[in-house]
């Protein structure tokens, strides 16, 4: 049987290119394909082991008119591996985060990074099909000597959503409290420094009665987040919240509980946070910079400076003001009904139609 198989260097759970690659080998199935995902064990979670196949066997199991679709975020064994392949390849650009964030919390991961980059400019050429999931990392591979780059934004997969929230979470945060959340790994491209400025901002000068809760998995940046609960103790920060990686379930009821998101981060390749916010009608805050605006596409408020008295009272103003929120909410409705109009399976395989495998 022809197959599609997908390259990673890792898998775990709430990772965007771990579920999209997940969402993809359905698809791949469903078009009739053999299709498995191939990591680096070294770098997959212990509960999703058995989903995937260790990336140094895929040279034995792959054939020649098999295809591969490497998703390329960061140095990995997966990248070299999939250069030797002797098969049909596309590449899926996810943007590589510049070293230079992380050079003083984590020099391994800084290292990976330049590796990576490396890495992403040894391919050019390797591949006849290249993709990027935004136009921000289309034109970053194009500046690196790749051709014919094109856009296919990233393929959520919305039945995770239909697992029930965490009833216990919900109860907790009615309250009456203002409920301010950022999703996103504890990273310092992120700037999540930043936030919790704002959040200073509005506890000490607008209202007391409001909790932050930053959600995401701070493996591999535990200097950074020792940094920023240093920064909460000594700003005297009350109701910070910092969850680290949490179930499908607790996201979901962070999500329904939150009355904004606010997102300061200064390097994103795309930021599916931002799209998960706009499905759970949370208006939305965040810094235009890199794919922000893309990705947000004129919806929510979008912050050219960093004035973060001028982004806590814009949070202040969408949990005060129903007609403001309403009208924010509105445009995120427009930007998500766009992005749902896109046929986003039919222009993965129109992509791949000039090397699919014959069946």
């Amino acid at each position: 049987m022809p197959a599609i198989h997908q390259f990673t260097a890792g898998f775990a759970w709430h990772d965007a290119i771990s579920n999209e690659a997940h969402h993809f080998r359905n698809i791949f199935r469903q078009w009739g394909y053999a299709s498995e995902i191939f990591c680096d064990p070294a770098n997959t979670s212990r509960d999703r082991r058995q989903e995937v196949k260790d990336i140094h066997t895929a040279a034995s199991t792959i054939g020649p008119d098999d295809l591969v679709l490497l998703h390329l975020s960061i140095g990995s064994v997966a990248n070299s591996i999939f250069a030797a392949l002797s098969c049909r390849k596309s590449i899926l650009y996810h943007n590589i985060t510049p070293a230079y964030y992380f050079q003083f919390t984590n020099p391994q991961t800084a290292a990976h990074l330049e590796r990576g980059r490396e890495q992403v400019l040894a391919l050019a050429g390797k591949a006849p099909i290249n993709l990027a999931d935004s136009a921000f990392n289309a034109r970053e591979l194009e500046e690196m000597g790749y051709e014919q780059v094109q856009v296919l934004p990233i393929v959520i997969d919305t039945d995770l959503m239909r697992i029930p929230p965490n009833s216990r979470i919900m109860k907790r945060h009615k309250d009456g409290m203002l409920h301010v959340i950022f999703v996103g790994r504890c990273s310092p491209n992120k700037k999540i420094e930043d936030v919790l400025r704002v959040f200073a901002w509005l506890q000490k000068n607008i209202t007391p009665l409001c909790r932050l809760t930053l959600i995401g998995s701070k493996a591999g940046n535990e200097r950074y987040h020792a940094m920023l609960l240093a920064m909460c103790k000594e700003w005297q920060l009350a109701n910070v919240e910092f969850t680290g990686s949490v179930s499908q379930a607790d996201l979901h009821a962070y999500y329904k509980s939150a009355h904004v998101f606010l997102c300061m981060s200064e390097h994103e390749g795309f930021c599916i946070p931002l799209i998960e916010s706009m499905m759970y009608d949370v208006p939305i805050v965040a810094m235009a910079n890199a794919a922000v605006p893309e990705t947000l596409d004129h919806a929510g408020i979008q912050l050219t400076e960093r004035q973060y008295d001028i982004a806590a009272e814009a949070i202040y103003q969408l949990y005060q003001d129903a007609d403001l929120r309403n009208a924010v909410v509105k445009t995120q409705h427009d930007r998500l009904a766009r992005y749902k109009s896109r046929n986003l399976e039919a222009e993965l395989r129109e992509a791949l139609t000039p090397i699919l495998p014959s069946r």
